[in-house]
């Protein structure tokens, strides 16, 4: 190869580095610098210059140089949607985890405030209000409502105190004392503050006994043992 060859080839490599360059500058953003566009002109005429084989692998140079530059840039921009992306997600399922776990507590002060309640009612009897009254009731039935007022535990000595006290007669009347009812009340008339049907609805009666064997006695059962030590209570 003859030293203008040589000369020539030399050029052509520094004006694919300079329209590279020019490139590259321009698509990332930077100033341009005096001289550029007189350089540029300059180099364009020297690859002008150049034999066709040269002047394209030069400029296959400068293309693919260009196209690693985009690629670069094509991959930042992936790169910051991808994140975008990933934060809104992140947020989305953070919001949903905090929406479950307010529903789960506000489920579970539901679920404490009706066994909270349904307790309360079983203890103070006031569960009678729902038991349909009727003209007349035997004996099963007077039971069976005994067993929707008093609580479980104490359903069986509240039994035992009415079966000797009245033998389960919701009109049983102390031809002695004129005590009335299935717990015996004396007088009678005491049984209005659970409800003014005293005389004839059981219920009423029952959630009256209750009531006065928890404030008495604590419970039933207390006044269960109270009763077998005195036959009364």
């Amino acid at each position: 190869m003859s030293p203008i060859s040589v000369r020539g080839l030399a050029v052509a490599s520094a004006t694919a580095v300079t329209a590279v360059g020019s490139v590259v500058g321009i698509a990332s953003g930077s100033a341009a610098q005096p001289g550029d566009a007189e350089a540029t002109a300059s180099d364009t005429t020297l690859l002008a210059d150049l034999p066709a084989g040269q002047q394209a692998q030069v400029q296959t140079a400068s293309l693919t140089q260009q196209a690693d530059a985009q690629a670069v840039q094509a991959d930042a921009s992936a790169k910051k949607a991808a994140e975008e992306s990933a934060r809104k997600a992140a947020a989305r399922t953070a919001t949903q985890k905090k929406e479950a776990a307010q529903k789960a507590l506000q489920a579970s002060k539901d679920r404490v405030e009706t066994k909270s309640a349904t307790s309360t009612g079983s203890g103070s009897g006031s569960g009678s209000s729902d038991i349909p009254v009727q003209s007349s009731y035997t004996v099963t039935q007077i039971k069976a409502i005994a067993a929707q007022i008093v609580p479980g535990d104490q359903l069986q000595c509240f039994s035992n105190i009415v079966e000797r006290e009245s033998g389960w007669n919701y009109q049983a009347v102390n031809p002695s004392s004129g005590a009335y009812g299935l717990v015996q009340a004396l007088p009678g008339s005491k049984m209005s503050s659970a409800g003014a049907d005293w005389r004839t609805n059981p219920a009423t009666q029952i959630k009256w006994g209750l009531n006065y064997m928890n404030t008495v006695y604590q419970s039933p059962c207390g006044a269960w043992t109270f009763w077998q030590a005195n036959h009364a209570y």
